[in-house]
């Protein structure tokens, strides 16, 4: 019976995202006692301040799971040097209105995968920033810039590499007992 449920935001709308695959891989890798809720925020209105008084549907849904939830792991792509704006739409909703954030205190992971050299680095360094002005503690080794080539990936969607799964694996290991920690 799982003891801790962590939401899952991918910052990526694409199904066959390189970061939604990678998400379902590291999931793949979680304790047994540790249950994982991918959290849909493609639907989300774009935010308006002058929607907090009476939040549409899907941004309360949304709030609820991030509330229900004992912490986060954010999958980024990078998108011009810093997270997309579904990804930023969706922070930005669950932490309003003032006062009312789901995401305080909620202990975060934070990785991504690119095809480029330096992975989501820069987008995880914006993400972090957010996070810390939102009152989350994040986990900050080791950090994950995976850069994705052929093969990365295998057949089943996990992690082909021995090397990278072995990483990974310490990713989440040392994510489970942050939340252990901080939930």
């Amino acid at each position: 019976m799982s003891q801790f449920k962590i939401a899952v935001v991918v910052g990526s709308l694409r199904k066959e995202s390189i970061n939604r695959q990678l998400a379902k891989a590291v999931i793949a890798l979680g304790p047994a006692e540790f249950s994982f809720q991918q959290i849909e925020i493609g639907n989300l209105p774009l935010y308006n301040q002058d929607d907090d008084a009476q939040q549409a549907a899907e941004v309360l849904r949304l709030k609820r799971e991030i509330s229900e939830s004992q912490g986060v792991i954010f999958v980024t792509p990078e998108y011009n040097r810093s997270v997309s704006g579904v990804l930023k739409n969706a922070v930005d909703h669950a932490s309003r209105p003032y006062g009312q954030s789901a995401w305080a205190g909620k202990p975060a992971g934070v990785l991504g995968a690119s095809v480029g050299a330096a992975g989501t680095s820069m987008a995880q360094q914006h993400l972090r920033n957010m996070l810390a002005y939102l009152d989350m503690p994040t986990l900050g080794q080791p950090e994950v810039f995976i850069q994705v080539k052929d093969g990365f990936f295998d057949a089943d969607g996990g992690i082909a590499s021995t090397d990278s799964k072995k990483f990974l694996q310490g990713w989440m290991d040392r994510y489970a007992a942050w939340v252990k920690k901080h939930a």
